[in-house]
């Protein structure tokens, strides 16, 4: 797939980086849906982070594929990405939207350690947005030295949230 290098990506990208950040802060400020379905919401956390974890499995595939200079599983593996990507995000946003945060249940040193990987992994997703999104229609564009300027950026943080996104699930996993 291929764009169109005149094609005007920049209001796509803001847009939809608003839209996906605004919703999921939003979620923090409205009440839960009462469910009223036999289905365990609390499996999606797992899902969550079986997702990240193919997501992080997918950019390191797209990494290695890039330095070795195949452009096309690089950018399979990329699309492999947005595709776990998004699927986190609906459901996590399904999950926040049914259920009410979890509280971590550690204490010292472990508590401080959960907390710094949890504040930098929010933080860096809210920053991934507009990164992975200006780095891919980039890309789709055929604007290699800039899709490249952007990518040294965009890939290790994009690699850091989805692993720090999975060990987040490991930490607060007992306490579900």
């Amino acid at each position: 797939m291929q764009i169109n290098k005149n094609f005007n990506y920049v209001p796509w990208v803001i847009g939809l980086s608003i839209a996906i950040n605004a919703i999921v802060v939003t979620l923090l400020f409205i009440p839960e849906i009462e469910g009223g379905t036999s289905f365990d919401i609390h499996l999606l956390p797992l899902l969550n982070a079986i997702l990240n974890s193919f997501t992080f499995v997918f950019l390191s595939a797209a990494l290695f594929m890039i330095l070795r200079k195949n452009i096309t599983w690089h950018k399979r593996f990329i699309f492999a990405a947005f595709t776990t990507t998004a699927l986190f995000l609906i459901s996590y946003l399904t999950y926040h939207s049914m259920s009410s945060s979890t509280s971590f249940g550690g204490e010292g040193f472990v508590a401080a350690v959960y907390y710094f990987i949890l504040i930098t992994h929010i933080v860096l997703a809210a920053v991934i947005v507009p990164l992975a999104l200006l780095t891919l229609f980039r890309g789709l564009a055929m604007k290699v030295d800039k899709h490249r300027k952007i990518a040294r950026w965009t890939m290790p943080l994009w690699l850091y949230v989805s692993l720090t996104g999975v060990i987040v699930y490991l930490m607060i996993s007992p306490y579900y």
